[in-house]
């Protein structure tokens, strides 16, 4: 990768992990999940407003983790915000496949280019859980209806 375009993936991890998009609370959720990384303690809570269609009208997460975990999260909400489940999935396998194994990076849609900032972390194996934590906590909660579900405590 061209050192420029290293330069340019850490500021978006940095700004990311700093300033998180959708970092809050949400307000009468229908679904969410909680999400726990025990190999270096980061704790998240995904929430999610689906409306009749299954679209995502809000995301929002809570909790605490490394920089890895945080700008991923953000980055994620950014990600599949407006998107329908069925989608969503597909941006995860996507997301997830670019991480773990070598993978063709045209598969994802200008709307998600954010997410080739965090490309390189298949080269750190260890950190590849730091990453996919939310979006693991994302797919538990497509399934988690709030009454399940505590999303106000992390």
């Amino acid at each position: 990768m061209e050192d420029n375009i290293k330069e340019l993936y850490k500021e978006i991890i940095l700004e990311h992990s700093k300033c998180p998009r959708n970092f809050k609370e949400m307000e009468k959720p229908t679904n969410c999940a909680r999400g726990h990384n025990a190999m270096c303690g980061d704790k998240l809570i995904v929430c999610l407003k689906l409306d009749n269609n299954e679209i995502i009208k809000d995301i929002s997460f809570k909790g605490t983790g490394c920089a890895i975990c945080i700008a991923s999260a953000s980055l994620m909400t950014e990600a599949v915000s407006g998107k329908t489940l069925k989608e969503a999935k597909k941006v995860f396998q996507y997301f997830h496949d670019m991480i773990t194994k070598e993978c063709n990076l045209e598969c994802l849609n200008l709307t998600e280019q954010k997410l080739k900032a965090l490309s390189g972390v298949k080269n750190y194996p260890t950190r590849v859980k730091c990453a996919t934590l939310a979006w693991h906590t994302l797919l538990l909660a497509f399934q988690n209806k709030i009454k399940t579900c505590n999303c106000k405590n992390s």
